[in-house]
Formats: structure tokens, C-alpha cells, sequence
């Protein structure tokens, strides 16, 4: 009878985090957006934190034409 193998073969490399994209001066959802960040951080939420970077790559794409 033979078994399968119930570990990995090989170490597991993950990327670093990319960097985190910056608000548009002057705009107000940007701004409101990057508080939220700063709020979801400092209360040590990081998966909302990367939420609201999703949120602002997004509105950065839709709105100010950015790739980020």
C-alpha cells in the first residue's frame, strides 16, 4: 500500500508586501481613505488596513487615471 506525502517538498517564498499607494493631494476621498488606513493600523488591523489599500488602488485607478 502506498501513502502520499503530507508535507511540502520545498521551502515556500513569499513576495514583500508592496508598497502602499499613495492619496492624491487635494482629494477628499483619498484623503478619507488614508485615515482610515492610519486608523486601521494604529489599532493594529492590518487586514482592514489592506482593505483600504484595495479601496485607494482602486479609486486611484477609476479616478486619477494611476496604476497604482
Amino acid at each position: 500500500m502506498r501513502t502520499s506525502a503530507s508535507t511540502q517538498s520545498g521551502p515556500v517564498y513569499l513576495p514583500l508586501p508592496s508598497v502602499q499607494p499613495e492619496p492624491v493631494s487635494g482629494c477628499r476621498h483619498c484623503l478619507e481613505l488614508a485615515v482610515r488606513r492610519t486608523n486601521a493600523v494604529s489599532s493594529g488591523d492590518h487586514s482592514k488596513a489592506t482593505d483600504v489599500n484595495v479601496a485607494l488602488r482602486a479609486h486611484l485607478r477609476e479616478v486619477h487615471g494611476g496604476e497604482e
